[in-house]
């Protein structure tokens, strides 16, 4: 079966998370600089989580640009990774109003270790769909970045519960490796196309 209606469902629901995300930042009363203090928490984890799910959006987009078709698996798979990015919106919001407190840090901690574990799923569908050997599957090879991606949730995750600001630093740590778009499917298409 075509692609086209995965990438439009999937690009609709990417777009109502981060929109959400946004109407959970709430105008403060007053018009003074003082009193956007209290937001400061809310607003970083907005950044946080808007970064995280542009990223996953970013892949995404780039894992089925090298997708030619599409099973009930891989459709199966986008939900559930679908699922768990539509969780940022809360825990972002739940970390934000509690100032770091560690057990709403550590809940965005799962929910950014999931959506990892969703991805890695998804593009393994893509991969049994498209056989071993074909473009994406040489195109994530062994996936380093999202291994070290899910060690360092994991721990950030852990870290949590000794100090949430170390928590926090491991997930802008993801983020920081993951911002840089990830071109191994990019150049791989390329390359396939030169030939």
């Amino acid at each position: 079966m075509g692609k086209g209606r995965l990438e439009a469902f999937s690009d609709g629901v990417i777009a109502i998370i981060i929109t959400i995300m946004v109407l959970e930042m709430k105008v403060p009363h007053g018009d003074s600089l003082q009193s956007l203090q209290p937001l400061i928490p809310v607003a970083i984890s907005y950044v946080l989580s808007f970064v995280n799910v542009g990223i996953y959006w970013n892949n995404h987009h780039h894992m089925l640009q090298a997708a030619k078709h599409i099973n009930g698996s891989v459709l199966w798979a986008n939900i559930h990774l679908l699922f768990w990015l539509s969780l940022f919106p809360f825990v972002s919001g739940w970390m934000g109003e509690n100032h770091f407190a560690p057990i709403p840090v550590a809940l965005y901690g799962v929910i950014s270790l999931m959506s990892g574990v969703a991805y890695y799923m998804l593009s393994q569908c893509l991969i049994a769909v498209h056989g071993k050997n074909s473009t994406l599957d040489i195109a994530i090879g062994k996936d380093k970045k999202g291994i070290a991606s899910v060690v360092l949730d994991g721990l950030g995750i852990v870290l949590s519960f000794i100090n949430p600001y170390l928590g926090l630093f491991m997930y802008f740590l993801v983020a920081c490796i993951w911002f840089i778009p990830d071109r191994r499917i990019e150049d791989k298409l390329t390359e396939t196309e030169k030939l």
